[in-house]
């Protein structure tokens, strides 16, 4: 299980280079509305002994502090990304951080992009919808293309449907990069022919000016979990590269 502090790394990221990470949640705990059969911080009932989440005040005098060490160290870094352990839009603080996130990159590494993985489940909000907006990268989940296989991959805590949360994305007219998870379980293959049909449709409506496809990378908290390699994962999306849209593999 992973646990971080507000600010961590950089770390080498397969999919970001050089990547800054900031967690929004506690520092020795786990916050999370999805609960993911994948998820490398463990099962959300493993993280419940700190609750404590950063405030943007916190936020900014760490980032600040750690920005101004790597610039004097000559670190380079190609994406602030806002991850950790859980989801980060569930910050009440999210809009404000996002905006003094930016005023510190522009200041200490205008070269860096500002990433945010999010599962998407909180657009709802037109606040947090708007602040992702303004990111460089607003990295969005959707591992599936029905409510009843997002319940067996991601295991929402609370309302979701997939009709909800495709209808929030569209509010960003595709300038965003969608993520999904490729794997296999005992009741859930991502390369089954109609799972896969599926989720092309919705990508084929959706048009996200990237997709980001990847597979497991590290422990898992269920073990009955196996991984693709990128060739595999390369013939299941190959229908989508073949109409011209830009995905990212990572195995």
């Amino acid at each position: 299980m992973l646990r971080e502090e507000i600010v961590f790394g950089p770390i080498k990221s397969r999919r970001l280079g050089s990547s800054l990470g900031i967690n929004l949640l506690p520092e020795k705990g786990k916050l999370c509305n999805f609960d993911c059969i994948y998820c490398e911080c463990g099962w959300n009932k493993d993280g419940t002994e700190d609750k404590v989440i950063p405030t943007a005040a916190h936020l900014k005098k760490a980032l600040e502090e750690k920005l101004s060490r790597c610039v004097q160290e000559g670190t380079p870094i190609d994406s602030i990304t806002f991850s950790g352990d859980g989801e980060p839009t569930l910050n009440p603080q999210f809009p404000e951080i996002i905006d003094i996130t930016i005023g510190l990159r522009n200041e200490y590494y205008p070269g860096a992009k500002v990433s945010v993985l999010s599962n998407a489940t909180r657009l709802a909000d037109e606040a947090v919808v708007a602040a992702l907006k303004k990111v460089d990268n607003p990295i969005l989940k959707l591992d599936a293309a029905t409510d009843e296989d997002v319940c067996i991959l991601n295991r929402p805590q609370g309302h979701y449907h997939v009709s909800e949360v495709f209808a929030n994305l569209k509010k960003f007219c595709g300038n965003f990069v969608l993520q999904t998870m490729f794997l296999r379980s005992s009741d859930f293959d991502s390369s089954d022919p109609a799972r896969l049909n599926a989720w092309m449709d919705i990508v084929r409506e959706l048009r996200p000016r990237e997709i980001m496809v990847y597979t497991i990378d590290r422990e898992t908290p269920s073990k009955d979990l196996s991984k693709f390699t990128e060739e595999q994962m390369r013939e299941m999306v190959q229908p989508l590269i073949n109409e011209g849209f830009n995905i990212q593999i990572k195995g």
